[in-house]
């Protein structure tokens, strides 16, 4: 059987995506991206923090498909939407934390790994060889994404669409097939900065836009870093315990975002409404039973509770100290650790509220 056209095996693939739950599908020559030299430049400035062995291990390839998969002549870029809509109402018998919304649901990887592999299947029934990837491998999938016309680079570093705001997974497929390319959309964020000030803690430059240092983004501190976040960051994370919206939900874009019809991205009781101090209640075993199946699990049990703990020193109350003092006895050292500088937090917090009323400070002092 001959094979279609180029055009014609392009409109199909474009179809059978948008059937398996796919908001764009675009095509983006298997060239070397624009941003390669940039990356290796924020790279060489320590700026990926803890991921800088990892993501120069494969830099090379970042700035070469053809490395990645010999022959390669095409870039399928997929999105996905992710946005929930409203933020559901909280039942809670304490404070809560703020979870990134990409985390409510089921980890997003399975998912769009399986909907991508008959995409994958069809291309091999024509000819070519593919490499997908749902954000595992060496490719620079923002640089596709926005030479595809997916979306153009946002001052945050995010990447922008017209319809979807920011609220996407991206996913791609690198292939032998030579398929008519898309065209790049003109960034539309003008003078706009409401990313920029909205970023907890300055982590986008605003000297030069586009450009993260991870180091600063609470995104990175309370996900990637695996270690004791800086003190002087911690009161910075405000309630925040694992990723942040901020930028995105600043970008005047996303008032045209629509919720996803895809059940498997809603939120879980354990992502939304739970209170802080009943994180700190469950071991390595509740940790696990709760999280099964979610993007949290990455942060094992020892990462989430350290951002719980900084979480509760700079939104906790007196109610909140008795599961802090337990766990500042915890055997994990970095979660004991984080527990006892919340409780400092709470304590110093409470005094100054009895100064001002004229309370005893007995009570508040450790």
């Amino acid at each position: 059987m001959n094979s279609p056209a180029p055009a014609a095996l392009k409109a199909e693939l474009c179809r059978r995506a948008e059937a398996a739950g796919f908001a764009l599908c675009r095509i983006a020559p298997a060239a070397p991206p624009a941003h390669a030299g940039r990356f290796q430049e924020w790279l060489d400035a320590g700026m990926a923090g803890e991921m800088t062995p990892w993501l120069e291990r494969g830099a090379a390839k970042r700035g070469d498909p053809t490395l990645v998969l010999p022959g390669a002549r095409s870039v399928v870029v997929l999105a996905m939407n992710y946005f929930q809509g409203a933020t559901p109402a909280l039942v809670s018998s304490g404070v809560t934390g703020r979870i990134a919304r990409y985390a409510w649901g089921a980890d997003y990887h399975d998912l769009i790994a399986e909907r991508m592999r008959p995409l994958a299947d069809f291309l091999a029934g024509h000819g070519g060889t593919q490499r997908p990837y749902v954000d595992t491998g060496p490719v620079l999938e923002r640089d596709f994404a926005a030479e595809a016309g997916a979306g153009w680079h946002g001052k945050s570093t995010m990447l922008l669409h017209p319809q979807l705001g920011t609220w996407f997974f991206l996913s791609e497929i690198l292939t032998t097939l030579e398929l008519p390319p898309d065209t790049p959309v003109t960034p539309r964020c003008g003078s706009c900065t409401r990313c920029l000030d909205a970023c907890p803690t300055g982590a986008i430059s605003r000297a030069a836009p586009g450009r993260l240092d991870a180091r600063l983004c609470v995104s990175y501190l309370t996900i990637e870093h695996r270690g004791s976040i800086p003190e002087e960051l911690r009161p910075l994370l405000g309630d925040r315990i694992y990723g942040c919206d901020d930028c995105l939900d600043a970008c005047p874009w996303n008032r045209f975002a629509v919720a996803s019809r895809e059940a498997t991205f809603q939120a879980r009781p354990g992502t939304v409404g739970m209170s802080l101090r009943d994180y700190l209640a469950l071991d390595d075993e509740a940790f696990r039973a709760l999280f099964r199946g979610s993007p949290i699990k990455r942060t094992k049990r020892r990462g989430l509770l350290r951002n719980v703990c900084v979480a509760l020193g700079n939104v906790g109350s007196a109610d909140d100290l008795p599961a802090l003092e337990c766990a500042a006895e915890d055997s994990e050292p970095l979660i004991a650790e984080h527990a006892r500088w919340a409780i400092g937090r709470i304590r110093a917090r409470l005094a100054k509220e009895a100064l001002s009323v004229g309370a005893p400070l007995a009570s508040f002092e450790t």
